[in-house]
């Protein structure tokens, strides 16, 4: 949801997107859950890609204005790191300020202790870095 708020609106200071969707159609052909896309966006890419395109954040990368920080761990199949790593080109390219935190062992959810650190340190620093007065 983060990268498709980055799209429409500049209202925040900062964003926070951890492990987020950024393309639809390629999302469907990199994640090991297709479930979701087809039911999220009834059906498959290739008979209503007019719905894909709608609703990709990817399709409104040129409004993104605010500072992003992107999560993404490595071994996350739901949300595959292309897709991190797609969004995190267009910012930079943009440039939008951004970071991307990347975990190599991780999944979805940052587990690993030293890791968890890590993430809090990381996402608590750039909301104090965009936040201050």
């Amino acid at each position: 949801m983060i990268n498709w708020i980055a799209g429409h609106t500049s209202r925040f200071k900062v964003l926070v997107s951890h492990d987020g969707n950024f393309d639809n159609r390629s999302m469907y052909g990199e994640t090991d859950e297709l479930w979701f896309s087809e039911w999220e966006l009834k059906g498959v890419p290739w008979s209503g890609p007019s719905v894909y395109e709608k609703w990709s954040p990817s399709n409104f990368a040129e409004n993104i204005q605010t500072p992003m920080l992107l999560v993404q761990g490595a071994r996350d199949f739901r949300v595959p790191d292309g897709q991190a790593f797609q969004l995190f080109s267009v910012l930079q390219r943009r440039g939008v300020p951004s970071r991307l935190l990347y975990f190599p062992d991780e999944g979805h959810w940052v587990l690993k202790p030293q890791d968890s650190r890590l993430w809090y340190q990381t996402v608590l620093g750039w909301l104090d870095q965009h936040l201050q007065p």
